[in-house]
């Protein structure tokens, strides 16, 4: 199995891949936590660290992946993710609802048998990806934003088990994945999960010629969803996008017109927040869910 280890700070059609895979082929990206490991201990904080592009939200890769041509859609099957046995939980003073009166400060988190312990209180961790995705055809992404490539989604869902499916916009999509989380809470309200490096497992394969305009994501079992991932700088923005998409595919795989699906999706989807930690610059992240049709063709593919 390949290790991907080198390191990038952006999603841009200008990276140069650090190796070619095969569809179907199986991968392990080495990441580095959204500090690039350097919040050492607690002594360091957000205040003494130049939070800039070289530093923030590292992501392993980019892969090229042969035959993806713009069009298609990526598949990235997440087989596992394994993370370190300590993690970082930080604040800064511009970042999230509290974030007035709020100072820097670092917290260590170690991670024993599966549990997080944080100020004597233990729970079981559930690892997740931050930062995936695939290069844009415009202008460069810096890691720590999203779009409708991917990025910085920080959606707790994209976790061991999930199936992601991602837009491809340049020859061999350029995946990049990090900024892992040992656990995060819905909206990651200070700006930070437990930060933590980890070894992440995934296939990767193609979906030929199928429109895809943002990221979507596939669970699985008795409660199975499909989900839209989309982002925009106000909330109303991001509804109006996952909206709009949840839509037009559900009307390609059910044949209904717009009304009806309209109305499906209100008494079915379920709108969620990813990451919501303004009023730092970065856009707000958001996902729209909605049951598995089994009457129906898959959503995607």
């Amino acid at each position: 199995m390949k290790v991907i280890d080198s390191q990038v700070y952006a999603f841009s059609k200008d990276n140069a891949p650090c190796y070619t895979a095969q569809p179907g082929e199986v991968l392990k990206f080495k990441t580095l936590d959204c500090f690039s490991n350097r919040l050492v201990d607690e002594t360091v904080t957000m205040a003494s660290l130049d939070y800039g592009y070289d530093v923030a939200n590292p992501a392993a890769g980019p892969v090229y992946v042969e035959g993806a041509e713009p069009g298609d859609v990526l598949v990235v099957d997440i087989y596992d993710i394994e993370v370190a046995d300590e993690g970082t939980i930080a604040t800064d003073d511009h970042c999230g609802p509290l974030f007035e009166g709020t100072d820097y400060r670092t917290k260590k988190v170690p991670i024993v048998d599966g549990m997080a312990e944080v100020n004597g209180v233990k729970f079981p961790i559930d690892p997740m990806i931050g930062v995936i995705g695939t290069a844009p055809d415009g202008d460069d992404v810096i890691d720590g934003y999203v779009g409708a490539h991917g990025g910085n989604l920080d959606n707790k869902l994209i976790t061991k088990g999930t199936r992601l499916y991602f837009p491809v916009r340049v020859p061999g999509a350029l995946l990049q994945m990090g900024d892992v989380h040992a656990a995060m809470g819905d909206a990651e309200l200070c700006g930070t999960g437990i930060e933590i490096a980890s070894e992440i497992t995934v296939k990767v394969s193609l979906i030929k010629g199928f429109e895809l305009n943002w990221p979507v994501h596939e669970t699985f079992g008795p409660h199975g969803q499909w989900y839209v991932n989309a982002s925009a700088q106000e909330f109303n923005e991001a509804l109006v996008n996952a909206s709009k998409e949840m839509q037009r595919l559900l009307m390609r795989v059910t044949g209904w017109d717009a009304v009806d699906t309209y109305m499906y999706m209100s008494v079915r989807s379920d709108v969620e927040l990813n990451q919501a930690c303004k009023p730092c610059e970065v856009q707000l992240s958001l996902r729209m869910g909605t049951p598995k049709l089994p009457q129906f063709p898959p959503l995607v593919g």
